[in-house]
């Protein structure tokens, strides 16, 4: 159950309403966010109209699932996330493109006007990579940070960026307009903490072995401890399948609308690996309902630091722009 207050609600009458609950053997979990709100797992035994009568008390809202501020019982309506004069979850298909890692300033501002060119609206690059084997390549760090940052003033494009520890989370914000949380940190629950301590909006992707749940509930910690600025992304899993580096979960797209109220991005380029299937997968996302897709760009795929395999050329991005917004019009059509 969720108990929203007033953004003027006064906090000892919230405070006693914590106690009251806790009086009766509630756990109760205290978001100071935008507005008091405070969330109650059990909801057993209580009356959603003796707390609506509690003085600041906006609404009452019971939840049907373990992950409650990520659930569309909360919020019906969607939730729409801005970036800039750009609207995430607002029915016009965002896409971010970028290289997997920053290699150096020329690689990186000529794959920027080129995806800018090609219709992006933002820009993904990695300063920080977290690799499968300790002796690949592990990105720039905070020298990538410094040219993400001119990147963004040169082009104008928004920036994403994947944080990797909790102690990186005010360096990288002060550059990101989104904190990207990769799939093997997708439980890193402190990580997770402190991306929520600030304001900027997190994209959290799905980690490759997780549940659709165990996803959810990772966004719950995010909005838990104050941030509710999270987008949701598929990424693809790990399957039986060897044909594909990964399996893109296209049900998890219309699955996780459904249960969340959170957008919904897909990664093309991670759910198959493979260059040659990142524009039909991107199209099947938007058609089941993505709110935007994170793909991977090279101008030079076959001479990439890293993911040159799954990494489209500008030309390519240019057709997929096409193609996806096609069938973004097509399903407005018929909708």
């Amino acid at each position: 159950m969720i108990v929203e207050c007033t953004a003027d609600a006064d906090p000892r009458s919230v405070q006693r309403l914590v106690d009251h609950l806790r009086s009766r053997g509630k756990l109760v979990h205290w978001v100071h966010g935008p507005q008091p709100v405070l969330v109650c797992p059990d909801e057993r035994d209580l009356d959603p109209r003796e707390l609506q009568a509690w003085p600041g008390v906006q609404r009452v809202i019971p939840i049907r699932h373990a992950f409650q501020l990520a659930s569309r019982d909360y919020r019906p309506e969607g939730t729409k996330i801005r970036v800039g004069d750009i609207r995430i979850g607002d029915g016009e298909p965002v896409l971010i493109a970028g290289p997997c890692a920053i290699e150096s300033r020329t690689q990186l501002l000529e794959t920027a006007h080129a995806v800018r060119e090609a219709g992006a609206h933002m820009f993904r690059a990695g300063a920080f990579k977290p690799r499968t084997s300790p002796y690949s390549f592990q990105g720039l760090g905070f020298e990538g940070l410094t040219l993400l940052a001119e990147v963004r003033a040169e082009t104008g494009l928004p920036v994403v960026t994947e944080v990797m520890a909790p102690e990186e989370v005010p360096l990288v914000a002060e550059v990101a307009d989104i904190l990207q949380i990769g799939t093997r940190n997708m439980q890193n629950f402190s990580l997770l903490r402190a991306v929520a301590r600030q304001p900027k909006p997190v994209l959290l992707k799905r980690g490759m072995s997780a549940t659709i749940e165990e996803w959810l509930l990772a966004a719950e910690y995010v909005m838990a401890y104050g941030n509710f600025s999270v987008i949701l992304c598929e990424r693809g899993i790990r399957t039986f399948e060897r044909m594909t580096r990964n399996t893109l979960d296209i049900n998890a797209v219309p699955v996780a609308k459904r249960l969340s109220h959170l957008p919904v991005l897909a990664d093309p380029s991670h759910g198959t690996g493979e260059a040659a299937y990142v524009i039909p997968v991107a199209r099947a996302a938007i058609a089941a309902g993505a709110d935007g897709l994170l793909v991977e760009v090279h101008v030079r795929p076959e001479e990439a630091w890293s993911d040159g395999r799954q990494s489209l050329t500008p030309e390519a991005f240019a057709r997929m722009v096409r193609e996806v917004r096609a069938v973004s019009r097509a399903l407005r059509m018929i909708q």
